[in-house]
Formats: C-alpha cells, structure tokens, sequence
C-alpha cells in the first residue's frame, strides 16, 4: 500500500509543477511560436563528449524515421548487464520544463527472455497495487504495462492465452502482443481483430498513443496541433518500440536538473518529441506506456543486482522478463 509519504507528494505535485515550471520556462529562453508552424517550436539536443548536438526540431521534424540518427547512435554507450538485455542512457537538452533530461534505455531479445505480465490490484480491484518492488526476485526486467482506467488495465488483455478484456476503441491506440514463440510485435489498431483471430497469443495488452506505425512513421496527428493529440503537454514518458532488427526497446525519461534531485518531478517530453526519440534511436514501430507518476523500470544484472527508477504511483499491471529456462539451466 502507497505510504503516507508518497501520498503527501502526489498531491503536491500538481502545485510544485506549477510553480517550478515557471522558473524554467522563463529560463530557458523560448521562441515565440509561429502561426505558421505546424509544432509548438522547441527542439532537442544530444550531449556528447562534452558538448551538446542538436538532432530535431519542430521545425524540420521529419514525418518518417527511415533508419537511426547517427548522432543519437554515437551518444549511447551500450553495455550488456545480463543475457539477452543491454542498458544505456543519454543526456538531452530540450525546451521549457525539458531543459534537462536523462533518458534511460534498455533494449532486449525477446527470444532469449520468458515474457509474461503480472497483474496486482487492492481494495476489491478499485487501484493498482504494482511498483517494482513487486517484481519477483528472478526478474531480469520489469515494467508498467499499457494504460489504465483505476485498477483496470485499459483496452486488450491477454494473460495466459485467455483473453481477459476486449481491446478498446482508439485509432491511435497499439496492441502489445506476445505469442506462444515468445516473440513481441507491435499490431496497429486496424489489425487487432486479425491478431486476435489468428490465434497463438500468450500475452497481450493495448496502450496510446501510437507513435511510430509502418516503417517509422510518425501518425499525422502527432504531427500537427489541432488532430486530437495535446502536442504540446510534456510529462515523463516511458515508450516501448521495436527495433529494425526485431529487439525491442524501452525508454524512461527523468527529469535531470540540479544533479537529479527533481528526478520524480513529471517533466519531460512532448508526444512529438517522444516519437522522434524512438525513431531516432532505430525503433519502426512505438507506442507510449504510462508514464508521469506511474513509470518505473527494473534492470537486473547477473549477480542478481537490481538498479530501479520507481514511480509514485502503483499500477494494476507489468511486464515481467525472466532468464529463458535454457539459460537458467546452465547456472
């Protein structure tokens, strides 16, 4: 059960984001916006070897990601902390409340993982009661799972091979599917009916928004304002895409001023900046997980330790990746 502690800051973050949002804002030198543009005006830097590397801007955002940007490429440093799963970061520099952020990157082989999602809840199913220190000691890696209504994931569910929950209605909306295999892919809205009548779903659930679909490209209402999408709100976002070369990838944005002190504070990126992250960073399809006060991660390494980035909010439902039994076997 959420402490009285992280309750008392819940409630306040509301009125320290207000207050301290203003200070960056004012700070951080902000462009007047155009009516003529089709974004809000703000752009995203890189820091690499000392020095900051502008890689996107609303002005010149690309509809489609056709490969990986060379110059988010050489800023990550890539390290494997156990089979099948690799973990970096990068340092971004970005406008208004994203004047500093801190993207933490883990990409994994599915093949090589057993996935499944947990699913908690408390008071008779009314919240979440998922954080990862709920994630079971052989977890090789665990996350917040699609979105939610209350206690209730939102959309499609599949635990197990039964489905649990119809998927819900959205045209930016992306199922998360997992078959028997143990393979992930990501299905477009469109064809959700076809998944599901195809058959060999082990897990699945359904998140929003969409922000790559095809071959990196970026839906039309992240495009642009005026198309159902708050293009301009940031918040700390948590993404899941997959790769050209199938792996999949999870980004987990913290707010990095004052020497990560604010870390909890939710600033962060825009949905447009957002999808430019993972395509940026290679991915062909993504989509936005909960994040603000709910994204969490955990990466364990093979001595069995555990680096975490909580969330301040519990969650109904994870993502949960073991050692595949072929690799357990040979401990």
């Amino acid at each position: 059960m959420r402490s009285p502690a992280r309750r008392d800051v819940v409630r306040c973050v509301a009125r320290m984001r207000r207050g301290i949002a203003g200070v960056l804002v004012a700070s951080a030198a902000v462009a007047p916006r155009s009516l003529a543009q089709s974004l809000p005006r703000s752009a995203l830097a890189v820091r690499d070897g000392g020095a900051w590397h502008e890689w996107w801007s609303s002005e010149r955002a690309p509809a489609r990601w056709d490969s990986a940007s060379p110059t988010l490429a050489r800023a990550v440093a890539w390290h494997e902390v156990s089979a099948g799963i690799e973990q970096g970061e990068l340092a971004l520099r970005g406008t208004g409340e994203a004047w500093r952020l801190r993207v933490i990157l883990v990409r994994f082989d599915a093949r090589r993982l057993r996935l499944a999602l947990a699913r908690a809840v408390r008071d008779e199913g009314l919240l979440g009661a998922w954080t990862v220190d709920s994630a079971p000691d052989d977890a090789a890696l665990a996350v917040n799972a699609g979105q939610f209504t209350g206690g209730t994931p939102w959309g499609w569910l599949v635990m197990d091979g039964v489905e649990l929950q119809p998927p819900g209605t959205g045209p930016l909306s992306m199922g998360v599917v997992i078959d028997s295999a143990g393979a992930l892919r990501l299905v477009d809205a469109a064809s959700l009916d076809a998944a599901r009548a195809a058959g060999g779903i082990a897990h699945a659930f359904q998140s929003y928004p969409t922000l790559l679909t095809g071959d990196g490209e970026i839906p039309a209402p992240l495009r642009a304002d005026g198309r159902g999408i708050d293009v301009a709100h940031r918040d700390s976002r948590l993404a899941l895409g997959v790769l050209r070369d199938g792996r999949v990838l999870l980004a987990l944005t913290r707010f990095d001023a004052l020497n990560g002190t604010l870390s909890s504070l939710p600033f962060g990126p825009t949905a447009p900046e957002m999808a430019a992250l993972m395509g940026a960073l290679g991915c062909r399809r993504a989509v936005m997980l909960d994040g603000g006060l709910s994204g969490q991660l955990l990466v364990r390494d093979r001595e069995g330790r555990a680096s975490e980035w909580s969330g301040m909010r519990s969650v109904p439902l994870a993502l949960v990746a073991r050692p595949s039994r072929e690799i357990s076997d040979r401990r």
